[in-house]
């Protein structure tokens, strides 16, 4: 029931078109900013979806077999994952610092990228039949 509902939640989701918004001037960046913003609060629901998904699918796993080591593997993953992605985007921000509209965008355009990504890999079945 949780797969039909979280596939129908994945073809629904769409995000803004941002790029017709952007521009280099301080005042009118901020509306593309606050587009990528709306973007990355709408993918960030969705893998926070998917990580909750896999969770849940775990911690079954181990009431049905007993094994308990599993699921503190796939929360610390989260967590390494979680400060990869900041920090990735944020050495990008700081080399561009002193532009701030342009290290602004660098940073929200690349937290987009590794959400997608992530979410990708999380709705990856890696299991072996």
């Amino acid at each position: 029931m949780l797969t039909l509902s979280l596939s129908a939640q994945a073809a629904r989701l769409t995000l803004q078109q941002c790029e017709h918004l952007e521009s280099d001037h301080p005042e009118k960046a901020k509306r593309y900013l606050m587009c990528l913003d709306g973007n990355i609060e709408l993918l960030e629901r969705e893998r926070k979806t998917w990580v909750t998904k896999l969770v849940m699918d775990t911690e079954n796993l181990q009431k049905e077999t007993g094994n308990s080591q599993l699921l503190p593997i796939i929360q610390r993953s989260f967590i390494n994952q979680e400060r990869y992605m900041e920090d990735a985007c944020r050495w990008r921000y700081v080399k561009q610092r002193t532009n701030a509209t342009m290290a602004a965008k660098i940073y929200k355009r690349c937290k987009i990228e590794f959400i997608k990504q992530h979410t990708q890999e999380l709705q990856a079945d890696f299991t072996i039949q």
